[in-house]
């Protein structure tokens, strides 16, 4: 018997996966490298900034990763996001200072159970430095919480 893991990563097996969308919100590099990566990864990508227009569409299939917690639309961002059923939604930034997005929030109104959906930080911690490190860590860190896994080496 032959197992299916390893027959799929010897191209024996066609590789089932359900629908997913992968959204970027901010045009920045490392944003850049979370679409060319999620789209190899099976993800339909969209990239939204916020002077561009409305959000694309939402739903229980979408994760949302801001890129860049210094905007000072952050808090409207978000707060537009959370109103939709999203899979996931998080937001970069260093763990040792305060999230930015949640006083934000706060004073958005937004309720307290909401503004914790947001995750951060996010992705896996493997030192990360360079935006296209940055973007694996945080596919990783989403297909890691997408197969209910904690990520990092077993």
């Amino acid at each position: 018997m032959t197992d299916p893991s390893c027959a799929v990563a010897h191209g024996e097996a066609e590789v089932k996966t359900e629908t997913r969308t992968l959204v970027a919100v901010f045009d920045t590099p490392v944003a850049g490298y979370l679409l060319k990566y999620g789209a190899d990864l099976g993800y339909r990508t969209v990239l939204h900034d916020p002077k561009d227009g409305e959000l694309p569409e939402l739903d229980g299939t979408t994760d949302v990763v801001v890129t860049d917690h210094h905007r000072d639309e952050l808090g409207e961002v978000l707060r537009d996001v959370l109103v939709h059923p999203v899979r996931w939604v998080g937001v970069m930034g260093n763990p040792r200072h305060p999230g930015p997005h949640v006083e934000a929030l706060r004073q958005l109104g937004v309720p307290p159970a909401q503004i914790d959906r947001v995750h951060r930080p996010i992705g896996l911690n493997i030192g990360s430095r360079t935006p296209p490190e940055i973007a694996i860590a945080t596919l990783a860190g989403l297909l890691a919480d997408r197969n209910d896994r904690p990520g990092g080496f077993f």
